[in-house]
């Protein structure tokens, strides 16, 4: 599954009002959730937790923060782009504006990985993250990120 797969439309939001890494986690939990206060909540939480182990702030302003839980139905992901950024503890120093948040099933860790995996590589592309932050309006950021990843070039 692409890691396309794992966004909606609903689920790309531009945030104001994200002053710190926990309003930030907030703001994912909600997206990610059924809709439900109590599922909000439960993924809020898994996310803090994950959290507290590190950072998940990947670098050049970017965020991955993930969580696995038996109480997930289905892997899903949430981009947020934050409007003033917001101090992840990155390792470069550089705090975070563009966000993307994953909860998953505890069935699958390895798909869990992949997807980790895919979402870094696809941020580490500089001209990717520039074009996110210029993008004007919701609709070009839904855009860009639900159009499909460019193939790798064969060398």
């Amino acid at each position: 599954m692409p890691w396309t797969d794992l966004l909606s439309a609903e689920r790309i939001v531009v945030v104001d009002d994200a002053a710190t890494p926990g309003r930030v986690l907030d703001a994912a939990a909600r997206l990610l959730s059924d809709g439900s206060p109590a599922s909000a909540r439960a993924i809020a939480a898994a996310l803090r937790q994950r959290e507290q182990l590190g950072s998940t702030a990947i670098g050049h302003g970017v965020a991955l923060p993930h969580a696995r839980s038996a109480g997930f139905h289905a892997p899903r992901g949430a981009f947020l782009r934050l409007r003033r950024p917001v101090d992840f503890d990155a390792r470069d120093g550089e705090p975070v504006d563009l966000v993307f948040a994953m909860s998953a099933t505890d069935d699958r860790p390895e798909q869990h990985l992949q997807h980790l995996a895919d979402i870094a590589g696809r941020f580490a592309d500089a001209d990717f993250r520039r074009r996110l932050r210029a993008a004007r309006g919701l609709p070009a950021l839904r855009r860009l990120l639900l159009a499909p990843a460019p193939a790798a070039s064969a060398a």
